[in-house]
C-alpha cells in the first residue's frame, strides 16, 4: 500500500512501481490510473491512511509525481482527492473549515507538485471545504487548479455522488462526472439549452480531454505488454524489494544473551509464531483501493521459506492467550504478528467493515496475548499491521523488539523474514509520528458534519507542543549504525531568489552494509509571524558498506521558504535568519544543525 511504500522514502523504487503498473495496466487493455492519492495524514484514525504516503506534503509531493513519472510512461494518472479529504465515514458531506494559509500550505502544495509533473487528471473530493462541495468548488478547481496552476488536464470527479448540481460543477471546471451516466448526462442538456452553462464551458471540458487522449496515444512501450508481463517474476522482485524497504524497525533491544534480539540467527533452532494473522492473507482494503494478486506470501509462510536449515517453526493461532503462552514456552524466540485488516480500516462502505478506526491501539485480544506470551517468554518479536500508526503504550516497554510491516502486498512475507533473518538490513522510516496518546493528535470525529483543519499536525504538532511521540516522524532502526558529521552550507547567506547547497558527511559505523535515509529540515530563527520549529525540505537514500563515509548533497531555494500571506494573497519570503538541520529522523536531539540569513 502507498503508506508502506512511503515508508521507503524512496522515489526512484516508487518510480519503479509506477513503471509495473503502468506496464501491467496497458497489458489489460487500461488506460487510466485513478490511484495517486495524496491526501494529507492528518489524524491517524482516517481509514484510508494506507492509501496515502504519509503526514507531510514535501515527502507528499515527492513520491506522488515519481510515480506520476512511472506511470506516464504508459497511462494516464489521476492525482486525487482534491482536496483537504482525510475523514472516511462523513465524507459525503463533512464540511472542513480552513483558513487560506493552512490550505496553501499544507493542504495543496503536493498537489502542484503532481501537477506541475505532468499528471493528466486531478480527481476532486467528496465533501466540502468552507461550506462548497469539492467537485463544484470554482475556487479550487478554477481558480487555483486551472488559471493559478496552469493545469493543462481534466477534472473527474469521485465516483458516485461526487458532484450535486450539475450546472454548479461544470461553471466551476469539473470536466468529467463518473463513472455512470448521472447529473451530467440528464442535467447538462437542459443547463446549456438555457444558457446557465455556457457552450465555451463545455468547448474547454472537450479540449482537456482531447487533450490527454491524443497526449497518451503517442506514448507506451509495446514490446513490454502482453499476459507475460502481468504479475511477472521481475514485478514479484519488485514488490519484494518495495516491502523490504518499507518494514520499519520500531525498537530492537537486548535479549535474555545480552546482544539484540535481531536479527535472528541459526542458533535459534525452536521459534514460535503466534496470532492470527501470521497466516492469513492480509494486503489492506477491500474498496476502492483493492488488488487481486495470484498469491499472497503470509508471514507464516515467509518465515518458513526463508529459515535456516534445522530450525523448527510452530504456529499457534493466538486465539487462547494461555494456550499461546503455553507454546511459546520452550522456543527460543516468539514471533507474534498483530493489527488491522480490512474490516477494522478502509475506505467506508455500509455492512462491509472498513471506515475510519474506532481505537488506534491494537485490539484488546492482542493487547492481553502480547501480555501473556511476553510473561512467558520475554524473547519477543511483535510484527504490527496496518495501514496506519498505533498506540503502542500498554505494551511497548515489555517486548525488545518491535516491527512495522503496515500492509506489506503480495510478497510481504518473504520480505518481513529477510528482515529477521538479517538476509536484508532494515531501513524503512516512518512517514508518520507514532503518538503516546491520542491527546497529542488533533481533533477527530468520524462522523463530523463540520470540522476545522488547523495548521499543526503530526510532527508539526508534537515540535510546537513539546510533546514527546512513542516514534518520530523519520525514524526507523537498522541493523548497523550510521553517525553524521560535518553539516556545512556553501554560504552564510542568500538573496530571495538564490539557492543554497548543503552537504553533510554520513559515516556506517557499523559492521555490515546498510542504507540510511538522510533527511533535511528547516527552522525558522526569530520569524516574523507564526512558524513550524521545523519542516522537512529534502531527503535522499544512501547505502554504505562498514567503515564508508559519504557526503551527502541537498539543495534549498530560497523560495522554497516562503510563507502565504493571506492580507497581500501571495507569498513571502522573509528576509530572516534560518537554520538546516540534518539527520536520521525528525527528533531534536538526532539533527545537526547550520544557520543562513535570507537577505533582501
Amino acid at each position: 500500500v502507498s503508506m508502506a511504500r512511503g515508508a521507503t522514502w524512496d522515489t526512484g523504487l516508487e518510480f519503479l512501481v509506477g513503471d509495473a503498473i503502468g506496464v501491467e495496466a496497458r497489458s489489460q487493455d487500461v488506460n487510466f490510473f485513478g490511484g495517486v492519492s495524496i491526501n494529507v495524514l492528518r489524524h491517524p484514525a482516517w481509514g484510508r491512511a494506507q492509501e496515502t504516503y504519509g503526514e507531510d506534503p514535501y515527502l507528499l509531493g515527492e513520491m506522488g509525481s515519481a510515480i506520476i513519472k512511472g506511470v506516464q510512461q504508459h497511462i494516464m494518472a489521476c492525482v486525487k482527492h482534491f482536496a483537504l479529504n482525510s475523514i472516511e465515514n462523513s465524507r459525503f458531506y463533512v464540511d472542513v473549515q480552513v483558513d487560506e494559509r493552512t490550505l496553501r500550505e499544507i493542504y495543496l502544495p503536493h498537489f502542484k507538485r503532481c501537477v506541475d509533473e505532468g499528471a493528466a487528471s486531478v480527481m476532486s473530493a467528496y465533501n466540502k471545504v468552507n461550506g462548497i462541495h469539492c467537485g463544484q468548488d470554482p475556487y479550487l478547481l478554477r481558480d487555483i487548479l486551472k488559471e493559478e496552476w496552469g493545469f493543462r488536464g481534466f477534472v473527474m470527479s469521485d465516483f458516485f455522488f461526487g458532484i450535486r448540481d450539475s450546472k454548479e460543477a461544470a461553471n466551476a471546471g469539473l470536466d468529467v462526472e463518473m463513472p455512470f451516466h448521472m447529473l451530467y448526462y440528464y442535467g447538462l442538456p437542459e443547463h446549456i439549452k438555457k444558457g446557465d452553462v455556457a457552450m465555451s464551458v463545455i468547448d474547454e471540458s472537450v479540449l482537456r480531454i482531447l487533450r490527454q487522449k491524443i497526449r497518451f496515444s503517442r506514448i507506451g512501450q509495446p514490446w513490454r505488454y502482453g499476459q507475460q508481463a502481468i504479475a511477472s517474476p521481475e514485478h514479484a522482485a519488485l514488490a519484494r524489494k518495495v516491502a523490504q524497504e518499507s518494514i520499519v524497525l520500531l525498537k530492537n533491544e537486548a535479549a535474555e544473551d545480552g546482544k539484540p534480539l535481531l536479527p535472528l540467527g541459526a542458533l535459534r533452532k525452536k521459534i514460535a509464531v503466534i496470532g492470527r494473522l501470521a497466516d492469513v492473507p492480509n494486503i489492506g482494503d477491500d474498496g476502492s483501493s483493492s488488488v487481486r494478486p495470484p498469491y499472497v506470501i503470509t508471514p507464516l509462510q515467509g518465515l518458513q521459506n526463508v529459515r535456516f536449515p534445522d530450525q523448527e517453526i510452530i504456529y499457534d493461532q493466538g486465539i487462547c492467550a494461555s494456550s499461546s503462552a503455553a507454546s511459546a514456552k520452550s522456543a527460543d524466540v516468539v514471533i507474534i504478528v498483530v493489527g488491522n485488516t480490512s474490516k477494522d480500516e478502509g475506505e467506508f462502505i455500509p455492512f462491509m467493515g472498513g471506515g475510519d478506526r474506532k481505537r488506534l491501539t491494537l485490539s484488546a485480544h492482542d493487547e492481553a496475548l502480547i501480555d501473556a506470551v511476553v510473561s512467558a517468554n520475554p524473547n519477543v518479536v511483535v510484527i504490527m499491521m496496518g495501514g496506519g500508526p498505533f498506540i503502542t503504550e500498554a505494551w511497548r516497554s515489555k517486548v525488545p523488539a518491535i516491527m512495522m510491516a503496515w500492509y506489506p502486498g503480495m510478497e510481504g512475507g518473504n520480505a518481513m523474514a529477510d528482515i529477521l533473518f538479517g538476509k536484508v538490513c532494515p531501513s524503512g522510516k516512518l512517514p508518520c509520528v507514532f503518538p503516546e496518546s491520542e491527546e497529542q493528535l488533533p481533533f477527530f470525529d468520524r462522523n463530523a458534519k463540520t470540522i476545522r483543519y488547523e495548521y499543526y499536525h503530526g510532527y508539526r504538532l508534537m515540535d510546537k507542543k513539546g510533546y514527546e511521540p512513542a516514534f518520530p516522524f523519520g525514524f526507523g532502526l537498522s541493523y548497523t549504525t550510521f553517525s553524521y558529521s560535518d553539516l556545512r552550507l556553501d554560504a552564510d547567506s542568500i538573496g530571495r531568489d538564490g539557492t543554497m547547497n548543503v552537504k553533510v558527511d554520513i559515516t556506517n559505523t557499523g559492521r555490515i552494509a546498510g542504507e540510511e535515509i538522510v533527511q533535511m529540515y528547516v527552522g525558522y530563527v526569530n520569524p516574523a509571524i507564526d512558524r513550524p520549529v521545523k519542516d522537512l525540505k529534502g531527503f535522499t537514500r544512501v547505502m554504505l558498506e562498514p567503515g564508508m563515509t559519504n557526503t551527502v548533497h541537498f539543495s534549498l531555494r530560497a523560495k522554497d521558504l516562503a510563507y502565504y500571506d493571506e492580507q497581500q494573497k501571495t507569498w513571502i519570503v522573509e528576509a530572516a535568519e534560518y537554520e538546516i538541520l540534518a539527520g536520521p529522523s525528525s527528533r531534536p536531539g538526532d539533527l545537526l544543525a547550520a544557520r543562513f540569513k535570507v537577505v533582501p
